[in-house]
């Protein structure tokens, strides 16, 4: 038996065209309202030669190159990778070679950045909208083509959080960790949108610093109701992101004691007080050093509700840490102090077996074992900045001076 054929009358005719206009308007609409038409890509398809590593300590240097660079809260030394140096204004990032030209840059006109960060290859961009510091976008390093993208609500105000392994930001409220393709591998603190309840142990604590590497997050808060704070440890991928797994905490005798350091299995405090402390745990929470130290200018300056991102960079054998008028030296295991340099002006850099560090006169060349000065590399600066810190990018270097990068050229 044949099936009649199915009748289009006008009235059908015109239901289609309706339905038809309203998902045209529809997918118009998405299109008009989707950030990335308010997004200005400008890859460069042809990748960036990176020049080799620097090998050898250079006997002078002479500025090349000087531009902008609007501070981005938890991110102190210049970002790079494969010989590029990333700088950023409001709305944009943008990738320079040795040169200090643009090779490429990301933008947008709808929201301000909040995060900056450089892993896995990627440069990861954070910006503002009406949901808090939640749209990420990963970019090809190299290139500046899109890789993964996300977005989820968070604090409006944030501080950058990284280590080669995570990328992601903090504040009072909310601390959360990504991998390489923008998957949340863990969350803590307060959590606005819950899918379950009482997964988070302390929602009611604020954050007051986070620090991570490899597979450790390390936090530490102030709780109400409690004297002091707490240091707590936790894994940086639980079997679970909504739910953490927290493999040690400290009770710490002050308000104010902030992370100054992290290596992959332990994490180092600094303790205000009449006597100063720089004291570090393993992840479990067990003591493994204690120093007295002098006070922090920058530790002594920040307000007890505000969300410390200590001054620190990785250095090929030490750990390091810039408290505001002297620079330490960690050992990588145990966050031990090895050594304490008393005329440095910020974070400095590792080039073959010597340690390049900023100076008022500067930059210090000293043996990196014992942080002993052999000459000093003199640089002129227009003026004095409050903070300064080295990264070694090619073979160049690079200098954050407040607002402002600087590419060095060297000479043999």
């Amino acid at each position: 038996m044949n099936t009649p054929p199915l009748r289009r009358t006008r009235r059908d005719l015109a239901a289609t065209a309706a339905l038809g206009l309203l998902a045209a308007l529809a997918v118009g609409g998405v299109v008009l309202t989707a950030p990335i038409r308010d997004a200005h890509p400008s890859p460069n398809l042809e990748e960036y030669q990176a020049p080799p590593s620097l090998s050898a300590v250079p006997t002078g240097l002479q500025e090349s190159w000087r531009v902008p660079d609007a501070p981005t809260p938890g991110v102190s030394k210049p970002l790079y990778s494969y010989g590029l140096t990333f700088t950023r204004d409001a709305h944009s990032v943008y990738a320079r070679d040795a040169a200090g030209e643009v090779r490429w840059s990301y933008g947008r006109d709808d929201a301000e950045i909040c995060s900056l960060g450089a892993a896995w290859g990627s440069v990861v961009v954070t910006y503002r909208t009406h949901a808090g510091c939640g749209d990420v976008v990963a970019l090809n390093a190299k290139t500046g083509e899109y890789k993964h993208t996300r977005s989820s609500r968070n604090s409006e105000f944030t501080s950058a959080i990284s280590s080669n392994d995570r990328v992601g930001t903090v504040s009072a409220q909310h601390v959360e960790l990504w991998r390489s393709d923008l998957v949340r591998t863990v969350e803590y603190g307060e959590v606005e949108a819950k899918q379950e309840p009482e997964l988070q142990p302390h929602e009611e604590c604020s954050l007051s610093s986070a620090l991570t590497r490899k597979d450790l997050l390390a936090v530490t808060e102030t709780c109400p109701d409690q004297d002091g704070s707490w240091l707590r440890l936790q894994e940086a991928t639980p079997e679970s992101s909504r739910e953490p797994k927290i493999t040690g905490e400290v009770h710490l005798p002050h308000a104010q004691a902030w992370l100054v350091a992290v290596g992959e299995s332990a994490a180092a405090v600094y303790v205000p007080g009449t006597t100063p402390q720089l004291i570090s745990y393993n992840k479990e929470g067990t003591e493994l050093s204690r120093r007295e130290v002098q006070a922090s200018p920058l530790m002594e300056e920040t307000s007890p509700d505000e969300v410390l991102s200590p001054l620190t960079a990785d250095l090929p054998t030490r750990m390091s840490w810039f408290d505001g008028q002297r620079l330490y030296l960690f050992h990588p295991s145990d966050l031990s102090v090895t050594q304490v340099i008393e005329d440095a002006e910020g974070t400095g850099a590792g080039v073959a077996d010597r340690l390049l560090y900023p100076t008022a006169s500067g930059i210090a060349v000293a043996d990196a074992e014992n942080a002993h000065v052999e000459r000093t590399l003199e640089v002129s600066r227009p003026h004095t900045p409050s903070f300064l810190a080295l990264s070694v990018v090619g073979e160049t270097l690079v200098e954050r001076q407040d607002d402002t990068t600087v590419g060095y050229r060297l000479s043999f």
